[in-house]
């Protein structure tokens, strides 16, 4: 069936919004939505699937934990977390949207690894 990333996003929203495109076994797809929101000040994401993200409309800045820098994303830009990496979302855009593709995977042969 035909669908689009971008339908039926609103232009505001007090929470995020996460929508599961696609689940099957080993993967997970899902379009995220931010409107300014960001990780709770001291969490971290720790997670047990390996996880690309590609940022499609917006921006946002990601740190992993032991990074001494933040990333900068735009549209276009992606990333992979793998599993294990504790990381965190600093911001997103606060005066629009951030649309990201998520593609959660588990991939046995890597185990846990640290962030790229």
């Amino acid at each position: 069936m035909k669908a689009n990333l971008f339908e039926n996003i609103p232009e505001n929203a007090p929470e995020e919004l996460v929508t599961v495109l696609l689940s099957a076994e080993g993967v997970r797809i899902e379009r995220i939505v931010s409107f300014g929101q960001a990780s709770p000040e001291g969490f971290w994401y720790d997670q047990r699937e390996n996880e690309w993200v590609l940022l499609l409309e917006g921006s946002a800045t990601v740190r992993h934990e032991k990074g001494r820098t933040s990333i900068k994303l735009q549209p276009g830009d992606h990333l992979n977390l793998p599993s294990g990496c504790r990381h965190r979302v600093e911001q997103t855009d606060p005066n629009g949207r951030t649309v990201w593709l998520a593609v959660f995977y588990s991939d046995p042969k890597m185990g846990v690894n640290r962030c790229e």
